[in-house]
């Protein structure tokens, strides 16, 4: 299983919103192959950039409630959250250089 650190509707609010850095949540489901494509380059991202950016997954079949709220209609779907608010969404399995493209504003 992931080094990355698991939130749920519960610990939504304390671990991501409430960070004082930067937060990738990687919102997958067990049964998604994109998804686990992707959960090993969010690792090596992780590993790689953890002072900068902290990456998280939400299980969306196990908390519905944060996955409505944030309107997941499809995964893999990573929004970057800063101060509480969406401020980058990445939607399906990219490989790792078009990831670091994406998030390069986050890791510099």
């Amino acid at each position: 299983m992931s080094n990355l650190t698991q939130v749920t509707d519960a610990t939504f609010q304390d671990i991501v919103l409430n960070s004082d850095k930067p937060v990738l949540v990687d919102f997958w489901a067990e049964w998604c192959g994109p998804c686990r494509a992707v959960g090993p380059i969010l690792e090596q991202i992780a590993s790689e950039n953890g002072e900068k950016i902290s990456i998280v997954k939400l299980n969306v079949d196990e908390n519905p409630e944060t996955a409505a709220k944030y309107h997941i209609t499809s995964i893999p779907a990573m929004k970057v959250y800063k101060g509480g608010e969406v401020v980058k969404s990445v939607i399906g399995a990219k490989p790792k250089p078009a990831l670091e493209s994406e998030l390069a504003a986050f890791l510099a």
